[in-house]
């Protein structure tokens, strides 16, 4: 993913709906990457980090958005 798309200032001018698809395709690949560590088949371990900050960021925006 480009520099660009990890901003929170690109992130906060979707809309919920999109946040919130954007969170779940996120949370299948942390379940895929947490099997894959599981199996000693990793093949890209900095992508894990990269994924749990991202969530992180996305329910803040939610939260920013809910309020």
């Amino acid at each position: 993913m480009k520099l660009a798309e990890r901003k929170a200032s690109v992130l906060r001018v979707k809309t919920v709906d999109e946040l919130k698809d954007e969170l779940l395709q996120l949370k299948k690949e942390t379940f895929n990457l947490r099997f894959q560590k599981a199996n000693m088949n990793v093949s890209d371990t900095a992508r894990r980090k990269w994924v749990r900050r991202k969530v992180a960021l996305l329910k803040t925006l939610l939260n920013e958005k809910a309020a």
